[in-house]
């Protein structure tokens, strides 16, 4: 089936199966294209609890169509791929966050919402790279455990020197991975462009960026700045959305890897199969996922 005819079957599809799609802002171009909303993880977070639609058709990996069928249990949801996954929220699961408790005891949970929805279940709040900040703070305790991200932990740590963080040891492969020579390197070469970089890489990084911040922040920072040139520290596939919105301004991408091959595994051909025979469909077991909506809602209820 020939590309053009492939986007009138799923625009068909989607019509008549009242299906939305979701996609994350590292998603190809083409699938980010045809999509109904395309943001980070907090306001697909929210676009899933608000939907009228029957059928969700989640663009991303596998924690964010498991957060999306959490927040809306009567809904089908769907992944197109169902391999795609997160190596970051496959570093903590629901044992070891017990074990991590016990070893910490009444100390509240932060879970970053790159996790799974046993984990979410055993903690007492989520967040995001959007609001971690902000929900941190909103915790009357002095001190946290935060999982699964030990980068993240450690920027709201920074930001918030009153809280005593204690963070769980896990990471993004695709952002930590970026080296603070490269941020020196591609200044020197950059020189008037601003540096903007995403919490989840190392502190060693994130301390020389001119702005930190999630994806969505990182894209209305380009949008409402006069600058005219900009290196993005996050993963690549922001530069589509960042490139349509700004025609005139140029972008750098920090690091050659800055790819997340799991982000990149689905194409138009999964969203037509998955609209089509309605595969792939993610299922939570019911008391988890009222354990996780609690932690997700509160969240939301907070942002």
């Amino acid at each position: 089936m020939k590309m053009k005819e492939m986007i009138n079957e799923v625009n068909r599809l989607r019509k008549e199966k009242n299906a939305v799609i979701l996609a994350h802002n590292y998603q190809i171009p083409e699938v980010q294209d045809i999509a109904d909303y395309v943001g980070d993880s907090l306001g697909l977070s929210k676009k899933a609890s608000q939907t009228n639609a029957d059928i969700i058709i989640f663009c991303g990996v596998h924690f964010m169509a498991e957060s999306a069928k959490i927040l809306s249990p009567n809904k089908k949801v769907l992944l197109p791929v169902l391999d795609a996954g997160c190596p970051m929220a496959d570093m903590i699961d629901a044992e070891q966050l017990r074990f991590f408790k016990k070893e910490h005891p009444d100390i509240p949970v932060v879970c970053y919402v790159n996790s799974s929805a046993e984990v979410k279940a055993e903690s007492d709040i989520c967040c995001t790279s959007s609001n971690a900040v902000k929900i941190v703070k909103s915790l009357e305790s002095d001190k946290v455990l935060f999982v699964p991200d030990q980068n993240l932990g450690n920027y709201i740590s920074k930001q918030l020197p009153e809280k005593d963080i204690i963070c769980w040891e896990g990471f993004c492969i695709t952002h930590h991975r970026v080296r603070h020579e490269e941020v020196d390197m591609i200044r020197k070469h950059r020189g008037t462009a601003k540096i903007l970089i995403h919490p989840e890489a190392n502190s060693q990084v994130v301390e020389k960026a001119d702005f930190v911040g999630s994806t969505s922040q990182i894209i209305d920072y380009v949008n409402n700045s006069e600058e005219k040139e900009f290196v993005i520290g996050t993963e690549m596939g922001i530069l589509h959305t960042l490139r349509k919105q700004n025609p005139h301004k140029k972008f750098y991408l920090l690091s050659p890897g800055l790819v997340c091959y799991n982000m990149k595994k689905t194409g138009l051909e999964d969203i037509y199969r998955a609209l089509r025979d309605e595969k792939h469909e993610i299922e939570v077991d019911v008391e988890i996922m009222n354990l996780a909506r609690r932690s997700l809602e509160r969240m939301l209820n907070i942002s």
